[in-house]
C-alpha cells in the first residue's frame, strides 16, 4: 500500500472487501477440508466396528476418535486466530483512517497559513514600497526646504508653511514605519506557525507509514496462519 493508495477510500474499501472475501473463501475450505477428514474417519471407524471387534481394531478406533478430536480443536483454533487477525487489521484500518483525517486537516490549515503569508508578504511588499516613496518625497522636501530657508526673510510665511507641510509628512512616515514594524511581526509568526504545520504533517506522513507496515505484516500473518 502506498500513501497515495490509503489516502483513496476507494481503494481501502476494495483492499477490505477483497480481504474479507479471501478469509471467507479460506474459512470455508477449511471447514469443508477438516469435515471431509471427520467424515471419512468417521465413516472408518463405523466401518471397523462393523468388520471386526478385535482389540487391535479397537485401538485403530480410538486413534481416529483421537484424530477427529484434535481436528476439530484445531479448525476452532485456525477460526479464533483469524477472528483475531481481522480485529486487529479491522483496528488497524481504523487508526489509518483517523491519522488520515488529521492529515487532511492540517494539510488545510497549512494551505490557509500559506495564502495568508503570501497575502502578507504582499502587503509587505506595498508598504515597502510606500515607504520607499515616503522617503524620496522627504528627500524632496528637505531640499526644497533648505533653498526655501536661503530665501529671504519676506519667504517666510511660505517656509512655515513648507515647514508644517514636512512635519505632517514626517509624522505619516513614522506611522507607516510602526505598521511595518507590526506587519513583520505578524509575517514572522505566520511563518513560525506555518513551518510548525509542515513539521506536524510530516509526522503524520511517518505515522501513517509505520500502521502501513503494521497492516501488511498483521495481513502477512493471517495469510501464513491460512496457509498452515
Amino acid at each position: 500500500l502506498s500513501v497515495a493508495s490509503v489516502e483513496d477510500p476507494v481503494v481501502m474499501s476494495k483492499i477490505r472487501q477483497n480481504l474479507r472475501e479471501k478469509h471467507a473463501r479460506h474459512i470455508a475450505d477449511l471447514r469443508a477440508y477438516y469435515d471431509s477428514e471427520i467424515q471419512s474417519l468417521k465413516q472408518q471407524l463405523e466401518s471397523s466396528h462393523r468388520t471386526a471387534a478385535s482389540e487391535d481394531l479397537k485401538k485403530i478406533n480410538q486413534s481416529l476418535a483421537d484424530r477427529c478430536d484434535q481436528l476439530d480443536a484445531a479448525l476452532n483454533e485456525a477460526s479464533a486466530r483469524i477472528k483475531a487477525l481481522e480485529n486487529k487489521n479491522n483496528l488497524l484500518e481504523k487508526q489509518v483512517a483517523d491519522w488520515r483525517e488529521r492529515f487532511y486537516a492540517i494539510s488545510d490549515n497549512s494551505k490557509v497559513l500559506q495564502e495568508r503569508l503570501e497575502e502578507m508578504r504582499t502587503s509587505h511588499k506595498e508598504k515597502d514600497n510606500t515607504i520607499s516613496r515616503l522617503k524620496s518625497r522627504l528627500r524632496e522636501l528637505e531640499e526644497a526646504f533648505e533653498k526655501a530657508y536661503k530665501l529671504s526673510d519676506n519667504e517666510n510665511t511660505r517656509l512655515q508653511e513648507e515647514n508644517k507641510m514636512f512635519q505632517n509628512l514626517l509624522g505619516e512616515y513614522e506611522s507607516l514605519g510602526k505598521e511595518h514594524e507590526r506587519v513583520k511581526d505578524t509575517l514572522n509568526t505566520t511563518e513560525n506557525k506555518l513551518l510548525d504545520a509542515n513539521t506536524e504533517i510530516s509526522d503524520l506522513k511517518r505515522t501513517i507509514l509505520k500502521l502501513e507496515a503494521q497492516l501488511k505484516q498483521v495481513e502477512h500473518e493471517n495469510a501464513l496462519k491460512l496457509r498452515h
